[in-house]
């Protein structure tokens, strides 16, 4: 008798996993009725769990200044900057007609268009300014945008004479144009040093060069809370405010607890999966030893990568076939990162037949036979879902029955 030890992926607990093994076990009696199918569920004792309830999320209260709705937060402004240095000046100019008294008068100075002027004229020297109250770091980070500042000055000068001259001024308009000048500067700062990630900067540094060009530019900055509160109250509901939405800051504790099957599970298994492992191991030897029969792996996703990883440190289990199932296994040995197997190492010769299904769509699925030539078959298959249903979907799909059971023993 054949038996198919089915191993889970990640973020799979008891429940789930028992609808998933009546789904298959269904699939493959239609298919072969002479199969046994053995659970190998590990989601309880090697998949991760906040052992302390969540002791280590700061408590809500260390942080009395969290404002109550994205309205009150003075960074809804900045993280809308990231997002585009010219969106504060976008929201100005499609909201002129809220509060414009009808343009201006014929020989009137706009004073946008003034704005616009002298932003032309700003020159690095504007962030060389502003004697001990710039602070070392402030110092620094100034250093880092000089060399853009004049660039950025100039398409912030043209986005302002486009977009708003002619237009009534308000909302501290000097700084509105100094934070999208130090805005589109990082930015062009990032892109000339093909930065890998952001450039770290601290929030009271970015405000000082921002009071500092604000004043340079004839204004007054009063900071970015009013900014921020004009700006929120404007983008409520915006989906880009997640990163400063105080519901989600306020519902951290929460939010990572839905995250956590998943990704706790694969961090866990890279720093502690000699258990699971092991676990397969075990369970593999028991159904060796009763049923006599071939042994099949079948095993999804993390599932997966444990399974190749105990065959390829140890391939004398008794496996007769290795099917993994929308595997990151060749993807994690490309980059280095199996424990199994390091790169450049080729599988063992005693390493068991191996079939590698796959959903095109499926960004968690790769394949393998580029990776490991000759010594594996990658098998394709269409779930007709996107991710991350083409993810989780290979279970219920008829097709793929078919297609692994050509290859069982």
């Amino acid at each position: 008798m054949t038996s198919v030890v089915f191993v889970h992926g990640t973020g799979v607990r008891e429940d789930s996993y028992r609808k998933s093994y009546d789904r298959v076990a269904r699939g493959l009696k239609r298919l072969r009725p002479d199969i046994r199918l053995v659970p190998c569920y590990w989601g309880d004792s090697y998949g991760a769990h906040l052992a302390f309830d969540g002791a280590c999320f700061p408590e809500q209260d260390q942080d009395r200044a969290l404002p109550t709705a994205e309205a009150d937060d003075p960074l809804a402004v900045w993280a809308l900057l990231e997002r585009d240095p010219v969106a504060e000046l976008e929201l100005l100019a499609d909201s002129a007609g809220e509060d414009d008294d009808g343009g201006f008068a014929p020989g009137r100075t706009d004073p946008w268009d003034a704005l616009a002027d002298r932003l032309r004229t700003l020159t690095e020297a504007a962030l060389a300014e502003g004697g001990p109250a710039v602070g070392d770091s402030a110092r620094v980070f100034a250093a880092e945008l000089a060399p853009y500042i004049t660039e950025a000055a100039e398409e912030i000068a043209a986005e302002v004479s486009m977009r708003l001259s002619g237009t009534a001024p308000g909302h501290d308009s000097e700084a509105v144009a100094a934070r999208a000048v130090i805005a589109l500067a990082t930015r062009l700062a990032e892109a000339a040093q093909d930065a890998e990630e952001p450039l770290p900067v601290d929030g009271a540094d970015r405000d000082m060069l921002v009071a500092l060009l604000t004043d340079w530019l004839g204004g007054t900055d009063r900071g970015v809370k009013e900014a921020g509160k004009w700006v929120g109250a404007r983008l409520l509901g915006d989906p880009f405010l997640w990163t400063v939405s105080p519901a989600v800051q306020a519902g951290r504790r929460r939010m990572t607890r839905g995250i956590l099957p998943q990704s706790g599970d694969i961090l866990r298994y890279q720093g502690r999966g000699a258990g699971l492992r092991a676990r397969i191991a075990d369970v593999v030897a028991l159904t060796r030893e009763q049923d006599n029969g071939p042994v099949v792996l079948l095993a999804h996703s993390l599932g997966g990568i444990a399974s190749f990883d105990l065959l390829a440190i140890e391939p004398s289990h008794g496996v007769d076939l290795l099917v993994t199932v929308g595997s990151q296994a060749p993807f994690l040995y490309e980059i280095d990162a199996l424990t199994g197997l390091r790169r450049g190492e080729e599988l063992p010769a005693a390493f068991p037949r191996w079939l590698n299904v796959y959903d095109g769509r499926d960004l968690l699925g790769f394949v393998a036979e580029r990776i490991f030539p000759g010594r594996v078959t990658d098998a394709r298959v269409d779930l007709r879902q996107p991710f991350p249903r083409a993810h989780t979907g290979y279970f219920a799909h008829d097709s793929f029955y078919e297609r692994i059971g050509a290859e069982l023993p």
